[in-house]
Formats: structure tokens, C-alpha cells, sequence
């Protein structure tokens, strides 16, 4: 029996990860699955909720359960599991994170939580491994090829439109403001030119960040995100007539708005994971122009994207100095975009070695590792098996 401390959902990253690990670790053999309590629109698919609620395990019932393999998902940057009162033989932590330098004063702790974490990034990996955690190995997210593959004659709608795709919750991180200059630029230049997004966010606080952008105009608001997107964008010169807003979609809807794009443009500044995102857009055959740095440098080859590979280091700042990322050029990434447009007949390749690639990295596969880690013997002797240069000041 494993037992699973992941959350799960649809329309955001976590809960898909925690969905398909325990799916097809399921397929592998017994697991309980540990989680915040959810309902069928949370999960957004009637057979994935029935396995779901067929392997939930109630956390007072988990509690005195006997000592089983752990995965806890670590969902904040203090490096605590999901599910603290969960312990585990062995106990093994699953996490992504950004701020690479805060983790330094939790690493310690860690070290006697877990006996072995896994990383969503070999970026990750390194940080933890630079701070002294011994037992550190990365698992790359999968792609669901059932759902994101690509299919001839993808595009129904806009055929007359060169359609740029942009992904990912609004915020400086993810790094909209650098999309929204480079698009005003392709907008000006070319009338035939649309810009799809999904950028919905559930956390203002979240939102808030991309007061930090040296290139948008951002007053912070009230209303809803959809509202504050379109503000934003036409604050800053962007055409609403020109631009599709997408509001919360669960995430197997998301394959048919890729395939109606062009070319999906992800100048993120730093990611703790591959960016599942940009794995689903590539599965699709779509063409992909992105930051190459943090967890993109796991899936980016010069074959199979369009890389942005001119960065600044950039310190991030809270009442201390958080993490530290990379800016993506914006005249590179112009340039790249302009590019796209003028070499359509290219692009066609580049998505065909992206889908190739991405074929390979696939849930099952990623289940099989994490049984591998999971089954394997107990870790560290000793470790504890119950969890008890350019600067930027972002708002918290």
C-alpha cells in the first residue's frame, strides 16, 4: 500500500499532477489517496472522480494508519508536507518551488522530514543539492497523449489570423508584461495578428506581483481577473478586438484552444517545474517561442522550440532577497516573434519535434519512477519518518 498526499484538481497544476500520479500509480498497486475534500467540478471528468473517491483514505483514518511508503506533495517554499500528520516508511517529498534562495533556512528541517525528495526540475534539484540535501533526485511532470497530440487540419477557427497563444496565471513570474510589450509590437506591424490567452488567476495577491514589471503600465484593482486582464491589456496599447480572454477551464478543454493558435509565446522568468503548460501546447505539434532557464532548460532542445536565450540575473526581493531568476531579453523576444510570424512554413517542424518529444514524457512513465523511489529501501539511517545584480521588490 502507498499511501498519497496530493491535491487534486483540473484547472490547475498541483491537481493535475496529483490526479494522473495517482491514477497510474493506481495501475501499479494499492494506494490510499490522502487530500483536501473535492466534488465532480472539481475534478471535471466522471470516471477520473469515481477512481478518485475509490482510493480517498479520510485524514482522521489516516492518522492511525500504520507506517506505509509516503508521497507528500511540499506545496510552499518552508519545504512542510501537504499532509503533516501522514508518516511515512519511507517518507518521500515531491516538490517544485521558485524562490531558490529562501529554501536555504528549511533545508535542515527537510532533511529530517523526508528521506527523499523529488524535484519537478533538475533546477530544483541543484538548489536543493547546493544547500546540502543529500538524497535529492528529479521526476519530470507527463503529458496526457490521449488528450494533447496533434491532429491534421487542427486550426477550425481564425485561418486568416496568425494567433499567438500565451499560458500561464497572470503574475511577474510567469512573465505576461514581456508578452504584452512583444505582442503591442507584432500588433503595430501586422494587421492580420490575435492574441489567445489563459492567464486566470485565482490569488490577487498573486496578481499583485506584476507591479514589479519594468515594462506595463499595472494599477492594482478590484474586480474580477478576466476584468483586470482586459484593463491591463488595453492600458497598455493592446486592441481588445484583437485578443481572446479565457477565463478558469478545466484542463483537458485546453487541448482544442491549442490547436487553434500559432505559435504559443512563454517568456517565464523562472519555473520550480517543466511548465505543464508549455508540455501540453508542445504535445499538440504547436510551435513553441520560450524562456530557455529554471525548469524550461528539463524539455527546450534547439530542435523542437524557438529559444530565448538572452537573460539578465534577477534578484527577487521581499523583506529579504527570495530567489533569484532570469529576465528573458524583451528585444530577443520581439525578435523571435517577428520571426514566427514572417517564417510560418517553419514552424510546422519545430511542432513536430516538440510533440515527439513530449510523447516520451508521460504520466505512466513518471509513476513508474516514483514507485521505484517509493518502494525502494528506507533511505538514510536515522532519517525521521514523521513530518512534524538586478533587483526587483515584489509586492507579497
Amino acid at each position: 500500500m502507498l499511501h498519497l498526499a496530493l491535491p487534486t484538481g483540473s484547472s490547475h497544476g498541483w491537481g493535475v499532477c496529483g490526479k494522473y500520479l495517482t491514477r497510474e500509480l493506481a495501475a501499479l498497486t494499492e494506494v490510499a489517496l490522502v487530500t483536501e475534500p473535492f466534488d465532480l467540478k472539481d475534478i471535471g471528468d466522471e470516471l477520473d472522480y469515481a477512481l478518485l473517491k475509490s482510493k480517498l483514505l479520510a485524514d482522521d483514518a489516516a492518522r492511525g494508519a500504520p507506517g506505509a511508503p509516503v508521497l507528500q506533495a511540499i506545496v510552499n517554499a518552508a519545504l512542510t508536507p501537504y499532509r503533516p500528520h501522514l508518516p511515512g516508511r519511507p517518507t518521500v517529498g515531491y516538490t517544485f518551488f521558485e524562490n531558490n534562495l529562501a529554501i536555504a533556512r528549511h533545508v535542515a528541517a527537510a532533511e529530517r522530514c523526508y528521506d527523499t525528495i523529488v524535484a519537478g526540475s533538475r533546477w530544483c534539484e541543484q538548489a536543493l543539492r547546493y544547500y546540502g540535501l543529500p538524497s535529492v533526485t528529479t521526476i519530470l511532470q507527463g503529458v496526457d497523449g490521449t488528450i494533447f497530440h496533434p491532429v491534421e487540419n487542427g486550426k477550425e477557427y481564425f485561418r486568416d489570423r496568425f494567433v499567438v497563444f500565451s499560458g500561464g496565471k497572470f503574475e511577474f513570474r510567469k512573465g505576461q508584461d514581456l508578452v504584452i510589450r512583444a505582442f503591442k509590437v507584432l500588433q503595430d506591424r501586422h494587421p492580420d495578428v490575435m492574441l489567445v490567452n489563459a492567464w486566470h488567476n485565482f490569488w490577487s495577491f498573486s496578481i499583485q506581483t506584476m507591479s514589479a514589471s519594468p515594462y506595463i503600465r499595472f494599477q492594482p484593482g478590484a474586480g474580477d481577473c478576466r476584468a483586470t486582464i482586459q484593463r491591463v491589456l488595453s492600458d497598455n496599447g493592446i486592441r481588445l478586438d484583437r485578443v481572446v480572454t479565457l477565463g478558469q477551464k478545466p484542463n483537458p478543454l485546453m487541448a482544442r484552444i491549442y490547436r487553434n493558435t500559432d505559435i504559443g509565446l512563454f517568456p517565464n522568468r523562472c519555473e520550480g517545474g517543466t511548465n505543464l503548460v508549455l508540455m501540453e501546447y508542445m504535445a499538440c505539434g504547436k510551435p513553441a517561442i520560450a524562456s530557455y532557464s529554471s525548469g524550461h532548460k528539463d524539455i527546450l532542445t534547439a530542435e523542437n522550440s524557438i529559444r530565448i536565450e538572452r537573460m539578465k540575473p534577477l534578484t527577487i526581493r521581499e523583506s529579504e532577497d527570495i530567489a533569484l531568476w532570469d529576465a528573458p531579453d524583451l528585444d530577443e523576444t520581439i525578435d523571435r516573434l517577428e520571426w514566427a510570424y514572417r517564417n510560418r512554413d517553419c514552424l510546422a517542424a519545430v511542432g513536430q519535434h516538440a510533440a515527439e518529444d513530449m510523447s516520451r514524457l508521460t504520466w505512466k512513465s513518471a509513476a513508474a519512477q516514483f514507485y521505484n523511489v517509493l518502494t525502494a529501501s528506507a533511505g538514510r539511517p536515522g532519517a525521521a519518518r514523521s513530518p512534524s545584480r538586478q533587483a526587483v521588490e515584489v509586492p507579497g
